[in-house]
């Protein structure tokens, strides 16, 4: 198992772009189309000519998927067994043992959204032009 750069903050954006989120997760776009069909929990909204468009929650489970894999050396079946445990707890989400610093990273990115009107407009345009394509 290697030691991989510390991941960035996630920005306080709705979506994000397939490129984004590989950027985010510090993997490869075709990995994540790869884990995609592995992992039933990522599923993407697609629009336009089939674009992916993930949210927050989804790069956070595609950065503990990463943690099992690259991190903890667990396998694809392994990484899926873990995470239909954690999901099957009681209280899930606050999982214990050797997800506890990946949890305390994720919960360190959980801060209240403040935003201006200006970002909030922003995001309320994005949002439109997801739904409304046109």
């Amino acid at each position: 198992m290697t030691t991989h750069p510390v991941l960035p903050p996630i920005p306080a954006k709705r979506y994000f772009t397939i490129g984004e989120v590989a950027q985010l997760c510090a993997v490869k776009p075709h990995v994540l189309r790869y884990w995609e069909q592995e992992f039933t929990q990522l599923r993407p909204m697609k629009r336009r000519g089939n674009r992916r468009y993930y949210q927050h929650h989804e790069v956070l489970m595609i950065r503990r998927i990463r943690d099992l894999l690259y991190e903890q050396g667990f396998t694809i079946s392994g990484a899926r067994n873990r995470l239909q445990e954690v999901d099957q707890e009681p209280g899930a989400g606050h999982e214990q043992g050797g997800d506890a610093a990946l949890d305390a990273a994720n919960m360190a990115e959980r801060t209240p959204l403040a935003l201006d009107s200006a970002e909030l407009r922003r995001e309320l345009e994005e949002i439109r032009s997801l739904l409304f394509f046109e």
